[in-house]
């Protein structure tokens, strides 16, 4: 499994993406997985989410450069957390990638996602009519999975449910490019905040949105 992306956005602040080219046999080597991991693997069958379950947990061992067994557990919101290290992470997968992004001090979220035209379809469940009018997001199908991939980036570094991308997350505009930034305002229980996105499209038509907080 090459790494295929790697960086380091600051001193305490890594990202890095890699692409599944394993069977699950040869991911399942490179883990030390309790029997509790294994009854959940084992519920999950063959295929692309077991391989995306593995990926994720495989580039996360690589990330910390260890080979002791990494404790990597979901809280009742589902966001992961290493229980055993004092680190944020987010895990991100889609098709043929996984991604990870691990702060020592900030809180994080990625997402990764194929680009796709079935976008479209539904844009108008995650944006709203004056982002819309955006006319770099409008019929933008890249500006269209820059806005999914920063809403769902900012979704998971906020790691709480009842956060709603239409409602509560509004993009503010922003100049559309291969590899760029965006802000975002995000009305949270404690009042409204506004973060910062950094994203890219890769060569082979993936999008990727993060942010560090």
């Amino acid at each position: 499994m090459p790494v295929v992306f790697n960086k380091n956005i600051d001193e305490n602040t890594i990202l890095a993406v890699w692409k599944i080219e394993e069977t699950e046999e040869q991911l399942l080597s490179g883990l030390q997985l309790k029997q509790h991991e294994l009854d959940f693997i084992s519920s999950l069958n063959n295929g692309k989410r077991l391989l995306h379950w593995l990926s994720t947990r495989v580039l996360l061992r690589t990330m910390l450069n260890t080979s002791e067994y990494i404790d990597c557990q979901m809280d009742e919101h589902g966001k992961p957390f290493l229980p055993n290290l004092d680190y944020h992470i987010s895990l991100s997968h889609s098709y043929d990638y996984a991604a990870v992004i691990i702060g020592k001090n900030r809180k994080v979220g990625v997402d990764i996602e194929l680009i796709k035209h079935k976008i479209k379809s539904i844009r108008h469940k995650f944006l709203s009519d004056i982002e819309l009018a955006q006319k770099q997001i409008g019929d933008n199908i890249n500006g269209l999975y820059v806005c999914w991939c920063a809403k769902e980036a900012i979704y998971k570094w906020n790691g709480r449910k009842g956060l709603e991308f239409k409602q509560d997350i509004h993009i503010k505009p922003f100049k559309l490019k291969a590899e760029g930034n965006l802000n975002a305002l995000v009305d949270l229980p404690d009042g409204t905040r506004e973060l910062s996105v950094n994203y890219f499209k890769t060569s082979d038509g993936y999008m990727l949105g993060y942010v560090v907080a």
